[in-house]
């Protein structure tokens, strides 16, 4: 009993020394915790200063533990030392990839030529952006499947990036020579009219050997559909050519084929009126859907806070109404977003 007494009266000696450390370590703690939550906010830019910020954080409070650690001076100098030299070896081995690709990341953001929702393609790599993080980019390509890219490559390689306001559809069809371009393009203009294009216009690409190689194009302003669209505008380019006799063959083919009297056009047939199918990218992008509405949200939100900055700059007694009114706005998009961001986690 007596061992006991005096072991738990020689604690708060044991502790006094840690004191300092354990004050870095709840303070850090704090910190870290408050910048995660400023991370999860709706404005733009909030997770890459979260990042940055915690990294920072986390250098400072090692070398602040270092600093009052109850130790002998020289064994604080020597702990910094190493500190600094593990730091150094890190940035240097990693600097092909960790520090090449945060700096990326940033030229990237600070371009601001893409946002999560939009179309990309990178070399050889298509899809919809998912996420932009400090390190790399997911998008999600037309098989569903989720394709990380670092921040080098992207940086490294040019970035084709489909316009949010619309785009221009395009397919090719070559056709024979024995063909008026006149009718041609009048059929394939009509055809992109009927998959929902606006503003149809046709090339004529190339004068082949044994055919002439068409290309026709149409405005389509909701790129949400642009995997539908380009379908679409196929199946109708078959159905105006083949619906005007128009044979959709190699004429290298057809001049050495032995046949007599026989064609390859499929004779129209009466088929029952399908109900309109759904778009498959309802399916494909899914997590590309969700990422847009989130973002849309975000400059919701972003858009707003700016609107209610102003009305209080002003200081005039009657935007108090527009004020709260936009305020209730901003909470209910708010927490519209947290949401999101939890099934997304989720």
């Amino acid at each position: 009993m007596e061992k006991l007494q005096s072991l738990l009266a020689e604690i708060p000696g044991l502790l006094l020394p840690l004191l300092p450390l354990l004050a870095v370590v709840a303070f850090a703690s704090l910190v870290l915790y408050y910048l995660s939550k400023k991370g999860r906010e709706p404005s733009e830019g909030a997770r890459y200063r979260s990042q940055w910020m915690t990294l920072l954080v986390v250098l400072v409070a090692l070398c602040a533990a270092i600093i009052v650690l109850p130790v002998s001076d020289s064994l604080q100098g020597n702990l910094l030392t190493m500190l600094g030299l593990l730091l150094t070896a890190i940035i240097t081995l990693s600097s092909t990839t960790i520090a090449a690709n945060a700096m990326a990341g940033l030229m990237i953001r600070s371009l601001e030529n893409f946002k999560p929702g939009d179309f990309i393609q990178v070399n050889n790599h298509f899809g919809r952006v998912t996420e932009q993080d400090l390190f790399h980019i997911e998008i999600q390509t037309e098989d569903r499947d989720l394709l990380t890219l670092p921040n080098v490559y992207v940086a490294a390689n040019p970035v084709k990036v489909v316009h949010a306001s619309g785009t221009v559809v395009t397919a090719e069809v070559t056709l024979g020579y024995e063909l008026d371009h006149h009718d041609i393009e009048k059929l394939l203009k009509q055809a992109a009219e009927d998959a929902g294009l606006s503003e149809p216009f046709v090339y004529v690409m190339d004068l082949g050997d044994f055919s002439v190689c068409y290309r026709v194009a149409g405005f389509l302003e909701n790129v949400r559909t642009l995997l539908s669209a380009r379908s679409k505008l196929r199946r109708h380019m078959l159905d105006k050519l083949h619906g005007a006799d128009v044979e959709i063959v190699s004429p290298n083919f057809m001049n050495q084929r032995q046949v007599a009297d026989q064609t390859f056009i499929p004779q129209p047939q009466y088929r029952p009126r399908l109900a309109e199918e759904k778009a498959p990218e309802a399916i494909v992008f899914d997590k590309a859907e969700k990422a847009q509405s989130l973002q849309e949200l975000k400059d919701d939100y972003e858009e707003l806070k700016q609107e209610v900055a102003k009305l209080e700059a002003e200081k005039d007694t009657d935007n108090k109404a527009k004020i709260e009114k936009k305020r209730r706005s901003q909470k209910a998009i708010r927490l519209m977003i947290q949401r999101l961001e939890e099934r997304k986690e989720s």
